[in-house]
């Protein structure tokens, strides 16, 4: 192994950060942390028609929130189209590499042939050995690799193990393009070799791309980078991974709720485990991040896998921390819009005291959203359809008494005192305390369901608490 760790993520800046992407920025991020290496960005933004700066600007966001901090400033692969130039005519000059002149048509019916003889569509080599003086006159050319003909070309890799490429597979594939832009398959040989990339983790879909591209680096006698090609993820049906199974952008999961903690938590699990550990912390995955331990076969995308994952990382979080979280997180939330309108300091202490409660119903911030939303409405509060079930003419009655009941709480006004009042009602008039607790419920939040009553009664206050009970039975 090199003695220092470089890896690298290099999206394309043509869409979102996708979870796919995610995934594998996170595994390149952990790699590089558990060997005390490091992990660059670069953005692969040659194709020019489909690359926009608002999806540079989606993608680094979406590292950002996630956590996933790259070393130095992002690499534009665009912007070095003049060094990739310099490389391909370098291997023209060393005799590794060729100008090719064949037309647009003569590539087609070099396809059409193969197929009509039963064999792959590949260029035929005819520029291959013929000399330059040959050149049509006012023609630019390509420049095409010369592949070795004969044997086989092994990728050796961390996860797949040891791929073999039949290199009569491996055509001379073009390298320059006879406009002067680089290919694909060519820049990123020359970006990992400069940026001194040491360990190459990327989906297996690239691996026919990694035997091509070690014929560059055997042509340029450059050292091959550590390959680890890691599986895709499907979704739980094992089809392959569509928007219905959660290909979504990062962003898209900051808005259903979920915290950066638990994605990142689910998504390492993909493909990767450390034993029968489901709940890792960030200094867990560090220590025990191994490209060596990742699976060959594909992982299985699983919403109600994360949503729970995500309700015990909520449930594990200080308070404090998932109260700043749930605020930071409400221009993204669907619901958020709410409380946003109604923050103030006062509620701000509000919600981090019902947090406890709250945080016990819900595994996403949406939920968390939705069920402190009784802390913001507005009097008198809307019933939904269940609690307006709950204020009959007999709860309405009970609900009077327990109103007379609260009224008379002397001294401290928490949940301890409200619920002493309650059980002395309830008994005192041969109630159940469910059937003082629910009325209650409905008429403080406005639904059937929420953190304990009498926890609501502490965090609403003496005042508020009265004025709502009271508009319900008015």
């Amino acid at each position: 192994m090199p003695d220092t760790v470089v890896t690298r993520f290099a999206p394309s800046p043509t869409g979102y950060l996708h979870i796919g992407g995610a995934r594998t920025a996170l595994f390149n991020w952990l790699y590089a942390r558990h060997t005390k290496g490091t992990m660059l960005l670069r953005i692969e933004d040659t194709d020019r028609e489909r690359s926009t700066d608002e999806a540079t600007a989606a993608i680094l966001d979406g590292l950002t929130w996630l956590g996933l901090h790259w070393e130095g400033e992002p690499v534009s692969q665009f912007e070095r189209a003049a060094r990739h130039r310099e490389v391909a005519e370098e291997l023209v000059r060393m005799g590794k590499a060729y100008y090719c002149y064949a037309s647009p048509e003569e590539l087609n019916q070099m396809r059409e042939l193969a197929r009509a003889e039963g064999r792959p569509p590949r260029y035929d080599g005819r520029w291959r050995d013929r000399d330059p003086s040959e050149a049509p006159a006012g023609v630019k050319g390509a420049i095409r690799i010369k592949a070795p003909h004969d044997g086989e070309t092994v990728v050796r890799d961390r996860v797949q193990g040891d791929v073999r490429f039949p290199n009569k597979d491996l055509d001379d594939f073009i390298i320059l393009r006879s406009d002067g832009n680089p290919t694909y398959m060519h820049a990123v040989v020359v970006d990992d070799h400069d940026m001194g990339v040491t360990h190459i983790i990327r989906g297996d879909d690239h691996l026919t791309n990694a035997a091509r591209q070690q014929i560059i680096y055997d042509a340029m006698g450059w050292e091959i980078p550590v390959m680890a090609h890691i599986p895709l993820i499907h979704g739980a049906d094992g089809a392959k991974l569509s928007k219905r199974h959660g290909a979504l952008g990062v962003e898209a999961y900051r808005a259903m709720g979920y915290l950066p903690a638990a994605l990142r938590n689910y998504l390492v699990r993909l493909g990767w485990s450390h034993g029968d550990d489901e709940v890792m912390s960030l200094d867990d995955m560090i220590r025990w991040f191994d490209i060596d331990d990742v699976n060959k076969g594909a992982a299985r995308f699983d919403f109600q896998k994360l949503e729970a994952l995500n309700g015990i990382h909520m449930r594990q979080m200080d308070d404090a921390e998932l109260t700043d979280a749930l605020i930071a997180t409400l221009p993204y939330l669907p619901n958020g819009t709410l409380l946003i309108e109604g923050m103030n300091d006062t509620r701000k202490k509000q919600l981090l005291t019902a947090m406890p409660g709250l945080k016990e119903r819900a595994k996403t911030l949406v939920e968390l959203a939705d069920g402190a939303a009784f802390l913001f409405a507005e009097r008198p509060l809307a019933m939904d359809e269940k609690a307006a079930a709950l204020l009959g003419e007999k709860p309405r009655t009970v609900l009077s008494g327990a109103l007379a009941a609260l009224e008379a709480v002397n001294g401290d006004w928490n949940a301890a005192s409200a619920e002493a009042a309650i059980r002395e009602y309830a008994t005192a008039n041969g109630l159940k305390l469910g059937a003082a607790a629910q009325p209650l419920r409905a008429a403080l939040t406005g639904r059937s369901t929420s953190p304990g009553v009498f926890d609501v009664l502490a965090v609403l206050g003496r005042e508020e608490s009265l004025a709502r009970i009271a508009d319900q039975i008015d």
